[in-house]
């Protein structure tokens, strides 16, 4: 790589350079020399340190006999003035010249670019690189007519230019890249290539890339390269493009790719939304930086003096093996190329040869270090130059230290319910035309017995299955189409809604039958025939709003105060120094979502203002939320449910038919926890039929009114929120009005849930309506949902314990996994500590995980925390408040939250069990229509460290103090009025937070007394954000427990997950048939202790804790099976 080109060989004369001796004072002074035509000297140059000389050959033939004592050598820059004079090459250029016996030519412009090579100046060491508009050709002309010592080699640079040449590069060097294929097209024929494209992916040389998929132009000069969205993440493509003011990419709502010209498609990596890009200096020397991804949001983020914000980090020993690859491979001395960090693994995207880090002292000092060594080793001995070959420097190993009895936040844990969602609609229907059949077979469900529709092409295939059944029955009423027909145009209308596809808004499952429908239900008519069919089960509906969308992104603002406070650029805004930590690549941030539409765009919201990003959802979804591959962590099949579940259904349902008011015996069945919400609901009710009597009345009431508005012609046209009709309204009350009220008359108390689903929707975005008697509906239905929906997930405490490790075991274990890797793994992505000015734990990181999910997980979870044995709350006064209040809270509604917090105490030993600090906080989310009188009476956010006074004078800060004037912490003298008093509370005047303080934070590390609270929400009222000013404010976070230890925490997680798994194992053992029996009972008795090292269990739990005996009665769960796993990247 480092050799002269065609330089002479043994025993060939060497020509030295023609710079004359300079004494040691003049050697202070750094020695530019401008080559230029005439011997002239530019005195104004020479003042500022710039030495003007110009080489003739003639001039250092003469040179030759003269031998001067130490002569000079001659280094010169050959590129454009653009490149040569800018500020990077300077500084380095500045320092270079501090070498004793080098000095540096800069070639003019114009003589590069109007002058034969033969009239350019003379040199020994070459540095010369290709940018727009240079001609390589002279001068790899050039270096053949010299034989300077060449820094990067020119002929590389033709390969540089053509991705395709720098990929193979990269793969005969055996150097990770993502997978690819190169599509070359004939400029005359372009449609005469090798690509098929669909709809979801592009097959490429018989090659298949799903989306999302990248497209780069095969020349390395054209920097429009696109990335391909799927229509499941809303489609569309982000276009980067090379860096134009503060942009750096635009997303466009075009999915096709492009038709003329050559280009590589390959796989899309994703990296967290940020890049690495390496600087090599030789092969032993890599500086990295981390930058946002400009397929992120395309903003540029810039400092205070206009410059691209980069942080440096650490590379790992692979990493820097693949910047030694690089250098070497392509024979570039100084190289740029940039990394992909993804699922684990490094990936080389891009090799941009000749390339300088901008605004780092750090790396100009080290960069001009390693070139003089390299050019004073390479020629001072043929210039018989005194010059000893300095030893080189080791990486130091710094270890990372806090002062004081500083406590980190080390890791954040969130589970958080999707945003307000349109309602979820359902439709059943049994199916057996040979047509539904083959699609089924078509797409793989015998292998399961279920399948899901939810890409475009298979739902469009239903579709025309539905058309063409309704179009034989049009023609032929007596033909064996035992569909029926008002249930077949049904599922025409919804898949016909909006007029295109898109998964994220409807979805057909079908499940197969042996013998048909077990049972006819309440909407099917036809008694039950034999042999197999299959339950189509068509869903629609459930899409998060733009409400929701507000939602999400506002609590995510609010979310970043749980973090350190910034310095520099983020000063004085509250909640940055998360954007510092993320930036900084301190902040290990991953996010989950299940497969649910909204949940995943709520979890793209919530990622947009946590990292203070713009623009579309689409591309934050792709490269920020993990949603695929995550057996069962977030998702559940809510239509097979356990046999201990259907039990509790059914026992709910005979409760709830009883046509008396409720007696003390029907208080004792359905509220035996004696929750303050449930007991208070009932009080509403009095007797339940009657109060279903007096719901169905109000729903006659509403499509009367509704049908009415449809007649007159003022409201024919009338617009609903979120682009709803009145006719879409009506189909939806209509079906509740049929499905609520059985053929026996008898109420399906199943629907309660869907009832108050509907009219909780109408009141807060459709109210302009105007409808009448809707609040008395949504009073009596919400009474109602709340004790049908906490039921369905378990009466008694043993039923709620095993309802909710049934769905969410793996979800607990992923959990533990995050808080013990927090405090082992330490192969994690690091800020170089050598840069890190300011920042006093360079080495340390924070760990967020953040799982976006459904109503479900959050009630299970919250199940498990409180009847799993955590804390005795007879024993723990704060635990006994802590369950008071959750007894209190009546809904878990959108962006409900529970926070698991973990700090650690560097000042205390790190096998005590005081090391490592846990807190719990949780919000029951948004707020509801009439809240305000029923809001429950909690605490506040208190965090220990505001508790306890003696801790000073920074709780946990991760900034180095020492150089910035701290921020003050609120003061928490009253906790609970500010936290009560203060929800989030939208400011209509402002699109920023607003805190009642900007001094948050810094010394709290996220532990901001009050402040998450008083966090204003704007509504965000921007195109395409119709109906913001009925986004409602959510509940601020409570805190539940704030001095758990982390051993306690962890045993109680091993203790429910291995409880389970004991179940889940006897339940298979004892069946032999092969189905699982979900009720089994396991005696466990005490299970505060983990198993012992054989796997037997250890000592019993002190009888003073009875919650586990209680709750233990029927453990299982069927996604244990599945929990063993869970994905490895946590």
């Amino acid at each position: 790589m480092f050799k002269p080109c065609n330089g002479p060989g043994p025993g060939q004369e060497i020509r030295p350079g023609a710079g004359e001796g300079l004494g040691q004072g003049q050697r202070d002074i750094p020695r530019f020399v401008l080559g230029c035509e005439d011997d002239e000297q530019d005195m104004g140059q020479m003042e500022a340190g710039m030495k003007n000389e110009m080489y003739r050959e003639e001039d250092m033939e003469d040179d030759e006999d003269e031998s001067p004592p130490e002569r000079q050598i001659v280094v010169g820059i050959c590129a454009m003035m653009k490149k040569s004079k800018s500020k990077p090459m300077t500084q380095i250029l500045e320092r270079l010249c501090k070498f004793d016996y080098i000095n540096v030519v800069i070639f003019p412009e114009e003589v590069i670019l109007e002058e034969p090579v033969e009239k350019w100046p003379l040199c020994d060491c070459l540095i010369s690189f290709h940018s727009k508009g240079f001609p390589l050709d002279k001068a790899v002309e050039y270096a053949k007519l010299r034989n300077p010592l060449l820094i990067n080699d020119l002929n590389m640079q033709y390969f540089i230019q053509d991705r395709r040449e720098v990929y193979r590069i990269l793969q005969e060097e055996g150097i990770d890249l993502p997978r690819y294929a190169v599509l070359k097209r004939d400029p005359d024929n372009p449609e005469e290539c090798n690509l098929v494209e669909a709809e979801d992916h592009v097959e490429v040389n018989g090659e298949v890339f799903p989306k999302p998929f990248v497209e780069k132009p095969v020349c390395a000069e054209d920097h429009n390269v696109y990335i391909y969205y799927p229509t499941s993440a809303g489609g569309g493509s982000q276009r980067l493009f090379r860096k134009i003011g503060s942009r750096s990419s635009v997303y466009s709502p075009e999915s096709s790719v492009r038709k003329t010209g050559s280009y590589i498609y390959e796989e899309f990596m994703p990296t967290d939304g940020t890049d690495v890009k390496v600087y090599t200096v030789g092969p032993d020397y890599a500086h990295a930086e981390a930058r946002k991804s400009p397929a992120l949001d395309g903003k540029v983020e810039r400092d205070s003096e206009g410059k691209e914000i980069r942080y440096p980090v650490m590379l790992t020993a692979m990493e820097k093996l693949v910047a030694r690859k690089v250098c070497l491979a392509f024979k570039q001395t100084v190289c740029g190329f940039d990394l992909l960090r993804a699922n684990g693994h490094s990936f080389v995207c891009d090799v941009n040869g000749f390339s300088f880090v901008k605004n780092s002292m750090k790396y100009y000092d080290d960069c001009a270090k390693v070139l003089g060594n390299m050019v004073m080793r390479e020629l001072a001995p043929q210039f018989h130059i005194p010059w000893s070959i300095p030893m080189e420097a080791e990486d130091i190993p710094i270890v990372p230290t806090t002062s004081g009895t500083m406590m980190e936040l080390r890791c954040v844990i969130a589970i958080i319910r999707h945003g307000d969602r349109t309602p979820k609609q359902k439709m059943k229907m049994e199916v057996r035309h040979p047509l539904f059949f083959e699609l089924f077979e078509k797409y793989g469900g015998y292998k399961s017995g279920k399948l899901k529709l939810k890409k475009p092409k298979q739902l469009q295939e239903v579709l025309d299955i539905a058309r063409l059944l309704l179009v034989e029955l049009g023609q032929h009423n007596d033909c064996e189409i035992e569909e029926k027909k008002s249930k077949l145009e049904q599922l025409k209308t919804v898949l016909e809604m909006y007029g295109h596809f898109s998964g994220i808004n409807r979805k057909v499952q079908l499940t197969y039958l042996r013998n048909g429908q077990p049972k006819a239900s309440s909407e099917e008519e036809d008694s039950k025939k034999e042999g197999p069919s299959l339950l189509l089960v068509l869903k629609w509906g459930g899409e998060l709003t733009p409400a929701g969308r507000v939602q999400a992104e506002e609590l995510g603002r609010a979310f970043r105060c749980m973090y350190p406070g910034g310095q520099g650029d983020y000063a004085g805004f509250p909640g940055c120094g998360l954007l510092r930590l993320h930036s900084t690549y301190r902040h290990d941030l991953k996010i989950y979502a299940s497969d649910e539409g909204r949940v995943q765009m709520t979890a793209a919201a919530f990622a947009k203002g946590l990292l203070a990003l713009e623009g579309e959802l689409t591309p934050i979804l792709v490269q920020m939320v993990k949603s695929a591959n995550m057996n069962g962590l977030l998702d559940s099949d809510s239509d097979s449910l356990t046999d201990c579940q259907q039990k509790v259904k059914a026992r709910l349902h005979e409760i709830m038919q009883k046509g008396q008011e409720f007696t003390q015996d029907d208080y004792q069945k359905l509220a035996p926890t004696s929750s303050p919400s449930l007991v208070n609901s009932m009080k509403v009710i009095q007797n339940p039929v009657k109060t279903c009597d007096k719901v169905y009345a109000l729903i006659q009431s509403l499509n009367s009114q509704i049908r009415k508005r449809l007649e007159d012609p003022k409201s024919a046209d009338l617009q609903l929120y979120h682009s709803e009709t009145l006719e879409l309204m009506l189909q939806r009350w209509s079906k509740l009005e049929r499905d609520f009220r059985m053929k026996n008359g008898r109420y399906d108390i199943s629907k309660i849930p869907d009832i108050y689903d509907c009219i909780k929707y109408d009141s807060q975005h459709n109210a302009s309506v105007g409808l009448e008697d809707t609040l008395e509906l949504f009073r009596l239905s919400r009474a109602l949902a709340d004790i049908v929906i906490p039921q369905e997930y378990g009466i008694s405490k043993a039923e709620k314990l095993d309802i909710a490790q049934a769905y969410c075991v793996p979800l607990m274990k992923k959990i533990q996994l995050d808080l013990q890797r927090t405090h082992e793994d330490e192969a994690v992505n690091k800020l170089h500590p050598l840069y890190s000015r300011g920042v006093m734990s360079p080495g340390r990181h924070v760990r967020t995980r953040l799982y976006f999910t459904s109503e479900s997980h959050v009630h299970s979870l919250l199940s498990i925390f409180r009847y799993g044995g955590l804390l005795d709350e007879e024993k723990d006064q704060q635990w006994k408040q802590a369950m008071d209040y959750l007894s209190a809270v009546t809904e878990l509604n959108y962006m409900t939250q529970i926070v698991i917090m973990l700090y650690e105490d560097n000042n205390k030993d790190p096998s005590s069990e005081e090391r490592f600090h846990v807190e719990l906080h949780f919000s029951p989310g948004v707020k509801g229509c009439e809240d305000e009188e029923n809001v429950p009476l909690g605490f506040g956010f208190r965090p220990a460290s505001s508790e306890n006074q003696d801790k000073k004078p920074n709780q946990g800060s991760l900034e180095d103090l020492s150089q910035d004037q701290p921020d003050q912490a609120l003061p928490v003298s009253e906790p609970i009025n500010i936290q009560r008093r203060s929800p989030m509370i939208r400011n209509r005047k402002t699109g920023s937070m607003e805190v009642p303080d900007h001094n948050v934070g810094v010394s709290q590390v996220g532990r901001i007394s009050g402040t998450i609270g008083c966090v204003s929400v704007s509504p965000f009222c921007a195109a395409g954000f119709e109906g913001c000013s009925m986004v409602p404010s959510i509940y601020p976070l409570e805190t539940l427990h704030n001095s758990l230890s982390l051993k306690q925490v962890d045993e109680f997680l091993n203790t429910v997950c291995e409880s389970s798994s004991e179940a889940h194992a006897k339940t298979m053992k004892g069946s032999n048939s092969g189905s699982i029996k979900y009720c089994t009972v396991v005696p466990l008795n005490k299970l505060n202790s983990p198993l012992s090292s054989s796997g037997s269990e250890t000592s019993l739990r002190p009888p003073s804790q009875p919650l586990w005996r209680e709750c233990l009665n029927d453990l299982l769960t069927y996604a244990v099976c599945k929990a063993a796993s869970i994905s490895s990247d946590t």
